[in-house]
């Protein structure tokens, strides 16, 4: 009896002890639901803010933030912009630091500035001049700021005038910059599509410079801001992407444009597709050649102490159009029409290089090159890379270019 009396007393202690347990698992994960919530916002207590536009005015800060109405955003595009509203709405504060000027945004909008919706920084051209380091040491300490937004300067405008253009297509004129920017680098291959983190790991890098696409307004900026602008079939005020905004040490120090910025893209590795349009005979740019795929890859070495910089190019593309009388089954005129493609493409990237040199801003990294390749050589010569070696530094440059295509007519009917 004594035996079982003492079996049963543990059992019961075993028990005690596995409900204390269950207690305490469950204590713990209800400890857990609560803290989830302990910051917890209401959406109707939030106002979205979708781009920022950054300049300067009388040595403060302006910040202007485009913000959602999602219920107009659903109007807006059930009625074709009808008479619900506007999508978007423009709010302005100043201060004497960004953050300052954020925070004085309190006084007139209703609900709790959230940024980590925030998918587009728009700086003025003249802020951009003077400089942009310290924009982005407040962005960076902001944690609801996302890293991948993307970063373009106003070009001949505030960026404020930039966000106040209505924008017919797509109803947040925010979202029509971005698409945009994306589209024009895929298919023309003379915008770079640069975000927060590519910008603050740049201003990190001695070797590098920073390069960002510029928007402008083609128009009446006035009128564009008015809701006819997305009334009419022809608006009033159109956003359109412009040239290279390059910069050093972090100042805006020009600009680049046409063959300039695609040769950028070449050195840059990021030309998805374009068209380079060849001279042939005596028809200036009589044939276009549409490339498919792209690749560089650079290089550097140093002799008696002077970087050389090569460059290698590779692509791959199709016959896109012909205004001359051409055989494309005659091997010998196929190989020669690649050799000018080649050479087209050379001078795109030299012109680049030596528009770059004279503004003594490294936008491709070169340095960065020589930093990998000479890691004991770079810490002395990344004093002066900008202002002494890479404008001297020597430049070789290769492109193999490959006609995959010539399309279903092989001999061209114009004579």
């Amino acid at each position: 009896m004594g035996n079982v009396q003492s079996r049963l007393n543990e059992q019961r202690k075993k028990g005690i002890q596995i409900k204390r347990y269950l207690f305490l698992i469950f204590v713990l994960l209800f400890m857990c639901i609560i803290y989830g919530c302990w910051s917890k916002r209401e959406l109707t207590d939030l106002a979205f803010i979708i781009a920022v536009g950054i300049d300067k005015r009388d040595g403060k800060y302006m910040s202007t933030f485009q913000i959602v109405n999602p219920g107009n955003v659903a109007g807006a595009t059930q009625r074709g912009g009808g008479s619900a509203g506007l999508p978007v709405a423009l709010y302005t504060s100043t201060g004497d630091t960004l953050v300052e000027a954020s925070r004085k945004a309190s006084k007139q909008i209703s609900r709790i500035p959230y940024y980590s919706h925030t998918n587009l920084v728009v700086i003025g051209e003249e802020l951009a001049k003077e400089g942009i380091q310290q924009i982005f040491d407040a962005v960076e300490r902001n944690p609801q700021f996302r890293p991948a937004a993307n970063i373009i300067i106003a070009r001949k405008q505030t960026a404020k005038q930039l966000l106040s253009v209505l924008t017919p297509i797509d109803k947040i004129p925010a979202n029509q910059i971005i698409k945009t920017l994306q589209f024009t680098k895929g298919l023309l291959g003379e915008n770079v599509d640069t975000r927060i983190r590519e910008i603050i790991e740049n201003f990190s890098l001695d070797g590098k410079e920073v390069v960002i696409s510029s928007f402008r307004i083609a128009g009446d900026w006035q009128k564009g801001a008015e809701q006819d602008n997305v009334r009419t079939i022809e608006p009033s005020a159109r956003l359109r992407a412009a040239e290279l905004a390059v910069f050093k040490n972090g100042k805006l120090v020009g600009w680049m444009k046409n063959e300039e910025a695609r040769g950028v893209l070449w050195v840059l590795n990021k030309v998805k597709q374009t068209n380079v349009n060849i001279d042939w005979g005596e028809s200036k740019e009589g044939l276009s050649y549409k490339v498919m795929r792209a690749q560089a890859k650079v290089k550097a070495k140093l002799k008696d102490g002077n970087p050389i910089i090569s460059v290698v190019i590779k692509t791959e593309g199709d016959i896109s159009e012909t205004f001359i009388s051409m055989d494309f089954t005659d091997p010998k005129q196929i190989i020669e029409l690649e050799k000018k493609i080649q050479q087209e493409i050379k001078k795109e990237v030299r012109k680049a290089v030596h528009a770059a040199q004279k503004k003594k801003s490294d936008i491709f990294g070169f340095g960065e090159v020589v930093h990998r390749t000479y890691p004991e050589e770079w810490k002395e010569m990344k004093k002066t890379w900008h202002n002494k070696y890479f404008p001297e530094a020597e430049l070789h440059v290769k492109v193999d270019s490959f006609i995959r295509r010539t399309g279903l007519r092989t001999r061209s009917y114009i004579q």
